[in-house]
């Protein structure tokens, strides 16, 4: 049954969850079972539920064996967000029970470390559980694609995600590794034809909202913009305020009409809630969504919390990046150019995927022409529009107007959202 489950949970099934739920339900012993039940839905669980679920799966795993009880406990770390020791744990499991597809779930442990030497580790971690997997195992294969995407190498990345997806077209990590690529490569209408196809197929697909998303950015792309506020209005919810407030900032920097937005007060309580300064990532989407309503108090009260706050990639990177959206927010592109320059390859440390933190350029770009200095935006944008396909969206960041879309809409009330 865990393989069976697994095979699910790796292809990012609409099934898989029904799937695990069942076999939790008929093996209410079974300690691999309920933890990956709690993996895939610890988001939603309190503090207390997640570490009582996860002591009881923990025993039940020692009943089982060694490989079950080393699964559970690298579980138990990761959902508590101990990322490092996660990612440490993982490269010991992994050298007793190479290739436990069941333990590469929490592959994404390295990455959240926000340390480059993790993020180089588990780089090589993949590569070697691909090497011994084979080239014919979809699953590495697949994740091997997701690695390479995020060294930027695009043109493997691709490869490797269409050999995965001809080994087992419903591999979601490879549709997903396909479609992080195709937005470097500006793919456009064949990126969104792809996707759509593929959702069509499992509208339960676990990741059917953020496969949205990525069409919506390559709408974007090929300036599309109405198919862009289709996909944030119809498809993205309430709860998926970063996924929104990317994409409406993105409309808003390129000068177009938002989507539904979010509700400011709704982004207050994000933030006031114990998860809203836990990861940097998850602060710097709440405040991508502040700027989207021009709240430039509320982002230059959360840029002095973060300036304040002892861990460095909250003081020193996303600080300067929040201050930097008020600035933006209330007209002020000089300041926005001077703090969004100096953070140079620091942006990284925001976490999040290449794709994410490339709104952070954008915001730049835009600054520049806004601060009359559109050799320097050019110049920064000079390989998304010399390499992709499609650049409507790259072209309107770089075109002149007599006020950005953000501070245009400066007074404008809030638009209900969904």
């Amino acid at each position: 049954m865990e393989h069976a489950v697994v095979r699910e949970l790796a292809a990012l099934s609409g099934r898989a969850l029904p799937l695990l739920r069942g076999w939790r339900a008929e093996h209410g012993g079974c300690g691999v079972a309920r933890a990956l039940l709690v993996l895939q839905t610890s988001g939603g669980m309190s503090d207390t539920e997640l570490k009582d679920e996860l002591v009881v799966a923990h025993r039940d795993a020692q009943a089982a064996g060694e490989r079950e009880t080393s699964l559970v406990y690298g579980i138990f770390l990761y959902t508590h967000r101990q990322y490092q020791m996660a990612a440490d744990h993982l490269l010991a499991h992994f050298a007793q029970w190479p290739g436990d597809e069941a333990a590469a779930l929490m592959l994404g442990a390295f990455h959240s470390c926000g340390d480059p030497d993790y993020l180089e580790r588990g780089d090589v971690l993949v590569e070697e559980q691909y090497t011994l997997a084979g080239k014919d195992c979809w699953r590495w294969a697949g994740w091997m694609a997701w690695t390479r995407v995020e060294q930027g190498r695009i043109e493997e990345a691709h490869g490797l995600a269409e050999h995965t997806l001809g080994l087992y077209p419903r591999s979601g990590v490879a549709a997903h590794a396909r479609a992080h690529a195709e937005h470097e490569q500006g793919a456009g209408g064949a990126a969104i034809a792809f996707l759509d196809e593929w959702l069509a197929a499992d509208p339960q697909a676990m990741q059917f909202r953020h496969l949205n998303w990525h069409a919506a950015l390559q709408s974007l792309t090929c300036g599309d913009f109405a198919d862009a506020r289709r996909r944030a209005d119809e498809v993205l919810t309430r709860a998926d305020v970063g996924m929104r407030a990317a994409t409406n900032w993105r409309l808003l920097l390129a000068g177009q009409e938002p989507a539904g937005r979010s509700e400011p007060e709704h982004v207050r309580e994000l933030l006031a809630a114990p998860a809203g300064m836990a990861e940097v990532f998850h602060t710097f989407n709440l405040a991508l969504a502040l700027a989207c309503e021009a709240a430039t108090d509320d982002l230059q009260a959360l840029a002095r919390q973060a300036a304040a706050d002892e861990r460095p990639e909250y003081r020193d990177v996303l600080a300067p990046v929040v201050a930097a959206l008020a600035h933006v927010t209330a007209g002020r592109p000089l300041q926005a150019v001077d703090l969004l320059t100096d953070l140079g390859g620091q942006v990284e440390r925001l976490g999040g995927v290449r794709v994410e933190r490339e709104i952070v350029q954008d915001t730049l770009a835009r600054a520049l022409i806004e601060a009359g200095e559109p050799d320097r935006a050019a110049a920064l944008l000079h390989d998304r529009v010399t390499t992709r396909r499609h650049h409507t969206y790259e072209d309107l960041l770089l075109t002149p107007r007599t006020t950005t879309g953000v501070t245009a809409r400066h007074h404008h009330g809030t638009v209900p959202a969904h």
